[in-house]
């Protein structure tokens, strides 16, 4: 995973949670769902990666 990835990913997960916030102060269940949402998927492709790539990794181990 880039650098650039990874910058991308945070940015996300960090609007995630300013959203996330601003829903809990302004009552907005769904801008709250909204965030929690970019946070969790942030946190996927930070943790996981492309699946791709994870598909490619298997396939270069038996090479």
């Amino acid at each position: 995973m880039s650098l650039t990835e990874k910058a991308k990913n945070k940015a996300q997960q960090l609007a995630g949670v300013a959203k996330e916030r601003i829903g809990d102060v302004t009552d907005n269940e769904p801008l709250r769902g909204e965030g929690a949402t970019d946070q969790s998927t942030a946190r996927a492709r930070q943790t996981g990666g492309d699946p791709r790539d994870a598909g490619r990794r298997a396939r270069d181990t038996f090479r």
